[in-house]
């Protein structure tokens, strides 16, 4: 299943944070630390490249995460030029606090009063981006909802007479390229419920727990995972939940809702869904299918 989600507002989105990039020193990108690679916006990039704009990469939700696997997107993401990464929860204020000074070490000659460091905030929808800005402000100033594309205008604020940031409204990009990237999207609700059919979304990512995190699964609903494949698992939880529909069959959509519900509050347990081998993997079958593809019409 291809999913795609791009609202109109998000158009205008791009363009604003275009220009407020040109005046911006650091950008901050926050990605879902869970799924880093499949929730950073190739237009962040593009846009910061551009510009010759140095990056904090925050791997927001780390708490949700595999430590293991977060360990390894910081080293990896470490040895990007002009990259520098760090973990942490959004709803930790220490933690928080924390990355005005991180992003003073990507800008030293941003440090006085004639050249405050101007930051600018930046990701996909509902990757925690409101919490951490209310967090840094110290003042509810960012709506917080569990629905993605909350904020939807840019707004600068004062931290210090040294320092301001602006926030950003969420943005996905125009084609998620990636048949995988929009099914970790949408399972981390990313993505509005209006682009994806919960039911898919819900075998993939029991497909990817059995592969990884059978015994978190099974800890969970208190059914054995060997043998099974995802439909199955999605099933056993309508049976342990007694989720039927009236005419008493097992209810797979309210299932599949429970199951995704579930994964997003980290009652799963701490769970990753891509590594950077995995992503490795991932882009090198999608290589080859490309590569196959192109070779198949010259062959007939």
């Amino acid at each position: 299943m291809a999913i795609q989600w791009f609202p109109g507002h998000m158009t205008s989105a791009r363009k604003k944070a275009a220009e407020t990039m040109a005046v911006t020193d650091v950008v901050i990108e926050v990605v879902d630390a869970r799924l880093p690679e499949a929730s950073t916006n190739p237009m962040v990039h593009e846009l910061r490249l551009h510009r010759q704009r140095p990056c904090l990469k925050v791997l927001n939700k780390s708490d949700l995460a595999d430590p293991e696997a977060t360990k390894a997107w910081i080293a990896w993401y470490n040895q990007q030029p002009g990259v520098k990464a760090v973990a942490i929860s959004s709803k930790n204020a220490g933690e928080v606090a924390r990355l005005p000074s991180l992003c003073q070490s990507l800008a030293p000659h941003r440090n006085e009063n004639t050249k405050p460091l101007r930051m600018m905030i930046m990701g996909i929808p509902n990757v925690g981006k409101s919490t951490l800005m209310n967090a840094l402000v110290k003042r509810k100033i960012a709506k917080v909802g569990d629905e993605p594309a909350v904020t939807k205008s840019q707004q600068m604020y004062q931290l210090s007479v040294r320092q301001s940031i602006t926030d950003t409204p969420g943005m996905m990009w125009p084609k998620i390229e990636h048949d995988s990237d929009g099914l970790m999207l949408a399972a981390s609700h990313a993505i509005g419920r209006n682009a994806i059919i919960d039911e898919e979304v819900a075998v993939f990512l029991a497909n990817l727990l059995l592969e990884r995190y059978p015994a978190q699964l099974a800890a969970r609903y208190g059914f054995s995972v060997d043998g099974i494949d995802a439909v199955a698992v999605v099933e056993g939880v309508a049976k342990r939940r007694a989720l039927r529909t009236r005419g008493g069959e097992l209810d797979f959509e309210k299932a599949s809702m429970v199951l995704l519900q579930d994964y997003r509050d980290g009652k799963l347990g701490r769970i990753s869904l891509e590594t950077p081998e995995s992503r490795r993997a991932m882009l090198e079958r999608a290589r080859a299918q490309a590569a196959e593809a192109k070779a198949r019409p010259a062959e007939n």
